[in-house]
């Protein structure tokens, strides 16, 4: 039975590398597993340890239904950054589970930097029939649930929920636990 899976965490906890490494073992097995990355990522899903895979560009605009061509031939669909789905989007991934038997595979952060969720994020938790937390430490050494922002390493509690990093402004994102969320500590160096 296909599913539509949700497999979510912190930043830096491997998401990517996880995704590169299930698109490789659908292609050992000789299905053919089909990659998407929110478009502000390009073309190519990169994990920070060097491994890189091609991917199909999305926008909020991009349906995912049996119309489109990749999806219409495909054994599994691997979604990275999937935070940034809309609502519409996530219910289509639903249906294509459920009516089609495309397994999908999502991977992307629960909450933003405020601890709020992403719209994808949120229908993702809503609609996944499985949800697997993707463990990540926060400098503490405790679990690291939480995201915090900071702008010229300051730490900020508003704006964009979306910042890229190609600013003049230095934007670095940290992954903490809940408590350093709270005290707006992001690393051992501002404690």
């Amino acid at each position: 039975m296909a599913k539509l899976y949700f497999r979510y965490s912190s930043m830096n906890a491997g998401k990517s590398l996880e995704l590169i490494s299930t698109h490789y073992n659908y292609l050992e097995l000789g299905k053919n597993p089909v990659a998407y990355v929110p478009n502000i990522s390009g073309n190519t899903i990169r994990s920070r340890v060097g491994c890189e895979i091609e991917a199909i560009p999305f926008d909020k605009d991009f349906r995912f239904n049996l119309d489109n061509i990749m999806v219409n031939h495909c054994d599994c669909i691997l979604i990275d950054e999937a935070q940034f789905l809309t609502r519409e989007q996530v219910i289509e991934l639903h249906k294509l589970t459920a009516m089609q038997a495309i397994p999908v595979i999502c991977y992307g952060l629960r909450t933003d930097f405020r601890g709020e969720p992403f719209e994808g994020s949120g229908m993702l938790l809503a609609l996944a029939d499985e949800l697997q937390e993707l463990p990540t430490l926060c400098h503490c050494g405790k679990k690291a649930r939480m995201v915090l922002r900071t702008v010229n390493d300051k730490v900020i509690t508003e704006g964009e929920q979306v910042a890229i990093k190609d600013t003049n402004d230095k934007i670095k994102y940290y992954s903490v636990c809940s408590r350093h969320f709270y005290l707006r500590k992001p690393c051992k160096e501002v404690e």
